[in-house]
């Protein structure tokens, strides 16, 4: 064999040997390859799969974490309420007095040529709260008192004429009433087991007719402090065991209602404390309990009856303490008995010293008036005194004073 059938024979093995070994290679390797490929693809789609469920279940979550915080009970609380709301328009008529030349001779000498007082009207806006489908309304007196003309405006936009019913301007609240069946009406709840801290809901309608939107306006806040006490002398008026609140009462809000995340009325919005003349977080409420039982007086007589207790009392004073010997100012001395009236039948003294009336402490005479402002006609007053150095409770009922009609929760 030459040398160049040698050197041919040795490129033939070194293709075959080539050939054959990456025969052999593809055939053991390529099944693992397509093994691992598969193995990848199948992770893929389980990851991908996997990943999809977790972003819906997370977007279901969120969407549920919206929506759970988006409609919780507050917002279903104003829903419920919402639609007894109402907007109150008061048309007043004021008397106007003119002192033209502030001076007594002129006034005096032109008195027939320019008249000193003249009448004019003026429009008050304040809210309200329907309390039965038949159509009563609960709002505050000073708003609708010396109304000429009311009208409310309800939730809907509807339009209608209302009447005065009955008022108690010393507890201010009034009873105002729209003719119509099956109206919307908000619960009555109960004041007294409110919680401090729990949350409160300032409803008011005090645009009216200001604006197209006649859906009422809503502000949230918690119970700030109950039991708040409050005799302003100017008005007469006796706020007692108020609901202090930190939900905004703005002007106009005045006769709406406050309500709990139940949906239930638990005050009346009446004032605030401020020195803008809006809401600084110091607002005040009537408590339910006392809404009710006013109301119910002025729904049944049209009036709230006035009361006969029969004896007065004045405040204990320093001096007065030192010459009955008494240790402390504390409580009030009953200075007249009305003979025949329901004190004298009650077994009251004059000279008795009060110490408490239906559990409440008895401090001063504005803590008295305070104790039995929400008293009504035939109801029982629990009276402890002090008699000669003894304490003795009293049980005193009252009755309707008939004879005139004056300042019945005076004492």
């Amino acid at each position: 064999m030459n040398k160049r059938s040698i050197i041919i024979l040795l490129i033939i093995f070194v293709i075959l040997n080539v050939f054959i070994t990456k025969h052999i290679i593809n055939k053991s390797i390529a099944p693992n390859a397509n093994s691992t490929l598969e193995h990848l693809n199948v992770v893929y789609e389980k990851t991908s799969v996997d990943s999809n469920k977790q972003i819906s279940n997370d977007r279901v979550k969120k969407n549920r974490s919206l929506e759970y915080s988006r409609e919780n009970a507050i917002t279903k609380a104003v829903e419920l309420v919402r639609p007894s709301v109402v907007s109150v328009n008061v048309i007043k008529t004021e008397v106007i007095r003119n002192n033209r030349f502030n001076s007594f001779f002129f006034d005096d000498f032109f008195r027939d040529f320019f008249p000193r007082q003249y009448e004019r009207k003026v429009q008050n806006l304040g809210s309200g709260v329907i309390i039965s489908e038949d159509g009563y309304i609960i709002t505050n007196s000073h708003v609708v008192k010396g109304a000429t003309k009311i009208k409310v405006i309800l939730s809907d936009g509807s339009n209608l004429e209302a009447k005065l019913v009955g008022n108690d301007d010393k507890n201010d609240i009034a009873v105002i009433k729209v003719s119509g069946k099956n109206l919307p009406y908000a619960k009555l709840g109960r004041s007294d087991d409110i919680i401090i801290g729990e949350w409160t809901i300032a409803m008011g309608n005090p645009f009216g007719y200001l604006i197209k939107d006649s859906k009422p306006t809503v502000t949230v806040g918690v119970v700030s402090a109950v039991d708040r006490n409050f005799h302003i002398s100017d008005d007469n008026r006796v706020y007692k065991k108020m609901i202090q609140t930190d939900a905004a009462i703005n002007p106009g809000n005045s006769g709406g209602p406050l309500i709990n995340v139940n949906g239930e009325v638990i005050g009346i919005n009446t004032f605030i404390f401020t020195k803008s003349g809006g809401s600084i977080g110091i607002g005040f409420a009537i408590p339910v309990d006392r809404v009710r039982s006013i109301a119910n007086e002025i729904i049944k007589y049209g009036k709230i009856r006035p009361i006969w207790f029969g004896f007065k009392v004045q405040d204990i004073t320093p001096a007065i303490a030192y010459n009955l010997g008494l240790k402390s100012s504390q409580g009030v001395l009953v200075s007249y008995i009305e003979k025949g009236g329901p004190a004298e039948e009650a077994g009251l003294k004059r000279g008795d010293i009060i110490t408490k009336i239906n559990n409440q402490i008895i401090n001063n005479a504005d803590d008295a008036e305070i104790a039995v402002s929400d008293v009504r006609v035939g109801e029982e007053l629990k009276i402890e005194i002090i008699r000669d150095g003894k304490k003795e409770t009293k049980e005193l009922i009252t009755k309707e004073y008939k004879d005139r009609i004056g300042s019945f929760f005076k004492l």
